[in-house]
């Protein structure tokens, strides 16, 4: 069962057109997994409709307007094209000879080759968003992301298998935003496949990991 979204203030950003195209399409992956989500979609998406063409809005003269209301209709029935809905076909990705399958949105988008680092793998989502950088984040059974913080925001999407932090246990299509507040470290019993948005670099907090910070961007 998924227990984390995105909050309301962040979905109707997303219907309202107004993210960044790296976070609306992490909530397009979360929504084609989430059934709650999806109905707070329809019903934002209606009350958005509702205000846009709120009457009073378009409001104006009738003398001042002409308009050949049966011209109008005779140019669109004249229009005899089909526009044919192709359903996108499913895409696959292999990681650590483990199948998983990717969310429709990622579809049309470009990915760069796997780079493996130890038990995390890490393949770059082609899109240009400034400073926002999206991957596909893969972390082998019984692996684990040293203890961290974030020198940015952090949006992490599981698409597939569990991990587990201090902060709790995260399932397939659960929704987690992370910034210089959270300290964390990562571990999957299973592997896991994640989607995720990073606005700067990890920070590693103890020990030997820290010397791991000249590497973060490696992740980021």
């Amino acid at each position: 069962m998924i227990k984390h979204h995105p909050k309301l203030e962040l979905l109707e950003s997303y219907v309202a057109g107004e993210l960044p195209a790296s976070v609306s399409v992490m909530i397009a992956a979360h929504l084609e997994m989430c059934p709650k989500c999806q109905q707070q979609i329809t019903e934002l998406t209606a009350k958005a409709a509702d205000k846009c063409f709120d009457k009073d809005a378009f409001a104006f003269d009738e003398s001042e307007i002409q308009f050949d209301f049966d011209a109008f209709i005779d140019d669109v029935t004249e229009d005899s094209s089909i526009d044919e809905f192709v359903e996108p076909e499913p895409q696959e990705v292999k990681v650590a000879d483990t199948p998983y399958c990717l969310p429709q949105v990622l579809c049309n988008l470009e990915r760069s080759n796997w780079m493996n680092l130890g038990k995390l793998s890490r393949s770059r989502i082609e899109l240009e968003d400034g400073d926002l950088r999206m991957s596909l984040l893969h972390i082998d059974a019984e692996g684990s992301v040293p203890n961290h913080t974030h020198n940015g925001f952090e949006i992490t999407l599981l698409v597939d298998g569990s991990f587990e932090d201090e902060m709790g246990t995260y399932n397939r299509g659960d929704f987690i935003w992370l910034d210089g507040k959270n300290t964390h470290t990562p571990f999957t019993k299973e592997g896991c496949l994640c989607l995720t948005v990073s606005s700067d670099s990890l920070h590693f907090t103890q020990g030997l990991s820290k010397l791991l910070n000249p590497i973060g961007k490696f992740i980021y």
